[in-house]
């Protein structure tokens, strides 16, 4: 049974009794039975608002993914600064897509000591103790 549906019975209840008005029970009774009724109808307008947004709220969901999809995603599969699975460093050289930001604000370019390939770190990384992706030597070894 939902509130409303329980607020019309207890009212059908009180109805039932016969209450004799002029009496303060029975008008605290009427009142009270006023303000359920009140309380419902606002639990009720409640719940559909918040599956109205509810519903709004996984429509903005699914146009996000798509947002995220277009921005994030890269659709050229030759270039490797966008690659998903290595976080810690992207080849910049050679990239030709449009989608990928290659070495941006966030990374910085620096040569390999022992291979000569350029890589991108991360922004406060520091050079030293990262590992160059291309030849897998340690930059600090370079000494």
């Amino acid at each position: 049974m939902t509130v409303k549906e329980k607020c019309a019975y207890i009212k059908g209840l009180a109805e039932g009794l016969s209450l004799d008005e002029s009496k303060p029970e029975s008008r605290l009774i009427s009142e009270l039975i006023s303000l359920v009724t009140d309380m419902a109808d606002e639990i009720e307008t409640a719940q559909n608002d918040i599956g109205e947004l509810n519903e709004y709220v996984e429509e903005l969901d699914h146009d996000l993914g798509d947002v995220e999809s277009y921005v994030f995603d890269c659709d050229d599969d030759d270039c490797d600064c966008c690659d998903d699975d290595d976080d810690d460093w992207n080849e910049c050289d050679d990239c030709d897509c449009d989608d990928c930001e290659g070495c941006d604000d966030d990374y910085y370019e620096i040569e390999c000591p022992h291979c000569g390939e350029t890589v991108c770190f991360e922004e406060g990384t520091e050079p030293e103790d990262m590992i160059c992706p291309a030849c897998n030597k340690k930059f600090s070894d370079a000494d």
